[in-house]
């Protein structure tokens, strides 16, 4: 771990709020999704109050956690004037945006979250999704989606105060927050830089045990994958940082993570690659076929939410292998179908 960077407790969950640089808390709170229980705030001092950034899922066990924190300390919630968010998924917003109603607290995202946020339907959590998955050869998926009842589900969500643009600085202690455009993950992610501190906020977009979904959300981008790709190279061009991710324990580097994800991404566009030279043809055939999570699982062994984001995983991939020339894409309304070149 870098000098500027402070050793972290054997178990990245244990509730708290732990330093990762002075001045800077990191707040591990509790998730409601099978398979990711836990996502990390960040707290730090701005001008004139608390800034907290992805402050969690909302709901009564996700607040309380967050005032136990920061009563360790020596603050109260209503200390935090600034909420903001690396995109817009649940597990990073919508604790803000409830704030953002009951205590007024100041609330701000990438500005092209807002294609996603502005769509979101309580009565269908994924209007697209059903298309994409019979074009990507998965039917019975596109069904089982469209079955999903959603109703009452009652989570906060709604625009927030203000859209954030690559560049734009937010004032903290001892610096400056610098907005970076990371889109992949989601089509308006972006991480926070803090220069002075030696550290990243990562959000999704950098994970230090696990690779993100693409384009899992109500309006995806056309070629997540690609500015996935990119955006993580963005990283590479400017300075190394300390890792702070929003799931998983701090990084020593956000550089030699960044290389690792590249790397992956590699092998999976060559496995994609041979297993259309094999006789798959399209990202369904691909995704039964790969195994999923570390856990080397079967496509159809995961939740349902999962599969969903495992075949659009791999659509993006064979988008790179079309736009690379090493394969071959035959579209039509109803179907993408590919071919090894």
């Amino acid at each position: 771990m870098p000098a500027n960077a402070i050793d972290q407790p054997d178990d990245w969950t244990t509730p708290g709020a732990h330093p990762v640089a002075p001045g800077i808390h990191r707040i591990p709170l509790p998730l409601p999704i099978t398979g990711l229980t836990i996502v990390n705030a960040y707290v730090l001092e701005g001008p004139d109050g608390l800034v907290l950034i992805d402050p969690g899922w909302a709901g009564p066990a996700n607040e309380r956690a967050v005032t136990t924190a920061l009563a360790e300390l020596g603050h109260r919630l209503g200390d935090v004037r600034v909420c903001l968010a690396t995109h817009h998924h649940w597990d990073h917003y919508t604790q803000a945006f409830a704030w953002r109603e009951t205590l007024g607290i100041q609330l701000r995202i990438g500005e092209n979250e807002r294609f996603s946020i502005d769509g979101f339907d309580t009565a269908s959590p994924f209007p697209n999704h059903p298309e994409l998955l019979a074009r990507c050869g998965a039917e019975e998926l596109a069904e089982r989606v469209l079955a999903i009842d959603v109703s009452g589900a009652g989570t906060p969500y709604g625009p927030p105060d203000g859209w954030l643009r690559d560049g734009d600085r937010i004032p903290v202690r001892d610096g400056e927050l610098e907005v970076i455009a990371t889109p992949g993950h989601t089509r308006g992610h972006v991480v926070y830089a803090h220069s002075p501190a030696g550290v990243l906020f990562a959000g999704d977009h950098v994970l230090p045990a696990i690779t993100p979904s693409l384009g899992f959300e109500v309006a995806p981008e056309a070629t997540p994958l690609r500015s996935f790709i990119s955006s993580l190279k963005l990283l590479l061009a400017r300075p190394d940082t300390v890792l702070l991710p929003a799931h998983g324990p701090v990084g020593a580097s956000t550089h030699t993570r960044v290389h690792e994800i590249l790397d992956h991404h590699r092998d999976r566009l060559d496995e994609v690659n041979e297993l259309l030279v094999a006789g798959a043809t399209n990202a369904y055939e691909v995704a039964r076929q790969l195994p999923w999570t570390r856990h080397r699982r079967q496509l159809d062994a995961l939740q349902l939410e999962h599969q969903l984001s495992a075949v659009m995983e791999i659509e993006a991939h064979l988008d790179v292998l079309a736009h690379l020339g090493r394969v071959t894409l035959d579209e039509t309304p109803a179907a993408r179908r590919y071919n090894a070149a």
